[in-house]
């Protein structure tokens, strides 16, 4: 214990074994021991008492547009991993469309860690895309250190990153099976999308018609058969509807490979409270009704649903009009994942331990970071540290996103994060923030700055 540089002391740390009083030693920016709450300090070694607030694993959110290099106007890595420290996550995997070029080659994916270097406060990991015409990179881009290929069943809204058919992504797969890799999908069938009601306009019930449950419901029925003649593992994005649920019930029980996903916003807000006009709260698939979400967290109680993330997708605010049919698809959430659901979790009887397990534990274990994700020796010394009982009311100047458009505006959230660390260096602390110390990760293991 000679080497200690750090103990963190809390009345509730989450560990894998529960809740309990502890003390965290840190040396070399890993956890060396869980300590007894009232174990003495090593000499030299620096303590950072806690009190009653609660300790966790820094979370871990694998669902992130930071659309930077190319549309860095309406995010960027700067401003995104600030917004991310100031919500507790330490971790973020980003997606491969949005910005430009799109991760679709491993040039492509070199031009964005070398952009993300210099900006991170907290750890990157990139996702890799799967494109009609890039078979023959993803390979490359796999042995490249991606963490998976992201791809779309209807079109993704920009046009460098086009969706697939059937058949290219039977073919995809099988390329990615191949090597065991990961493929994760924007399930929504595009002929169910087409024989839907094509409707403009500001309401946001007529919106709901054009994106139905069972275009979902369809791709995902489509979906795992795929997999499963081939043998793949692949990953769900962005449920949202439930009456998928028992399809991916049964998959899994049939030894399917599969993992599924859900978001907040899904979680915490309804269909019915979206006002006309209100395209903040628009994104693709859309939030449904509140039966809906009930469903939504059964399932993420009894483990159909594995993680929750965020899917931040944000734009300028000129995108955002009153008009549902135009206004560009995507929620704002990395800075208030975290309160949002800790929020609705408590209503419904779950403890934080369950929040941790859904956006630290399985989210870290979804992409193998297996140094994150838990508060257990031999781990990144990433935490979080939360007053659980306390509240705020969401003040969109107040958040550290590029572009301050946010579906929680003036909600009341409990939950406040006041402070974060990255490998035993606290980088964020009540809305101060340390220079950049983030690392880009990579599937090989390997951590530092862009080749």
């Amino acid at each position: 214990m000679s080497d200690v540089e750090l103990v963190l002391r809390s009345t509730r740390v989450i560990t894998p074994e529960g809740a309990r009083a502890a003390s965290v030693a840190v040396a070399d920016g890993r956890i060396v021991s869980v300590l007894p709450h009232d174990a003495p300090v090593p000499d030299g070694a620096r303590l950072e008492d806690l009190g009653d607030h609660v300790l966790l694993p820094g979370l871990v959110d694998t669902h992130v547009h930071v659309n930077d290099p190319g549309r860095s106007d309406w995010e960027g890595f700067w401003t995104a991993t600030r917004a991310a420290a100031a919500g507790g996550i330490t971790t973020l995997v980003d997606m491969p469309l949005n910005s430009l070029p799109p991760t679709t080659t491993v040039d492509h994916l070199r031009i964005k860690q070398e952009v993300a270097a210099a900006k991170a406060h907290i750890d990157i990991g990139f996702w890799g895309g799967a494109l009609p015409d890039n078979v023959k990179d993803l390979a490359p881009l796999h042995e490249a250190g991606v963490y998976g290929f992201k791809c779309f069943l209807s079109p993704s809204g920009v046009d460098e990153f086009p969706e697939l058919d059937q058949e290219q992504l039977a073919t995809s797969m099988a390329e990615i099976a191949g090597f065991d890799g990961l493929l994760i999908v924007h399930a929504e069938d595009p002929h169910e999308l087409d024989s839907a009601p094509h409707l403009s306009g500001p309401s946001y019930a007529d919106y709901l018609q054009t994106r139905p449950r069972i275009s979902e419901n369809a791709a995902i029925e489509g979906l795992i058969a795929t997999a499963k003649r081939i043998g793949a593992r692949i990953h769900v994005l962005h449920l949202s509807s439930s009456d998928a649920l028992p399809l991916i019930a049964a998959a899994k029980r049939e030894g399917v490979r599969l993992t599924v996903e859900t978001c907040p916003h899904y979680l915490t807000l309804t269909a019915e409270e979206v006002p006309d006009g209100a395209s903040e709260f628009k994104c693709c698939p859309p939030i449904r009704e509140s039966a809906n979400q009930d469903a939504l967290w059964e399932a993420l109680a009894d483990g159909t649903v594995d993680c929750i993330v965020t899917d931040h997708s944000p734009s300028t605010a000129d995108l955002k009009t009153d008009d549902f049919a135009t206004a560009w698809g995507g929620i704002s959430g990395l800075q208030l994942s975290l309160p949002a659901v800790w929020t609705e979790a408590r209503k419904r009887g779950h403890g934080i331990e369950d929040v941790v397990r859904w956006m630290s534990e399985r989210t870290s274990a979804l992409v193998g970071l297996d140094r994150k994700g838990a508060i257990a020796p031999g781990r990144d010394a990433d935490f979080a540290v939360l007053a659980p009982d306390e509240t705020f009311t969401v003040d969109p100047a107040e958040l550290q996103h590029r572009n301050r458009v946010t579906a929680y505006a003036g909600k009341t959230l409990h939950g406040v994060v006041k402070s974060t660390w990255l490998r035993g260096r606290r980088v964020h602390h009540e809305g101060e923030f340390a220079e950049p110390s983030g690392l880009l990760l990579s599937r090989n293991g390997d951590a530092g700055p862009a080749a």
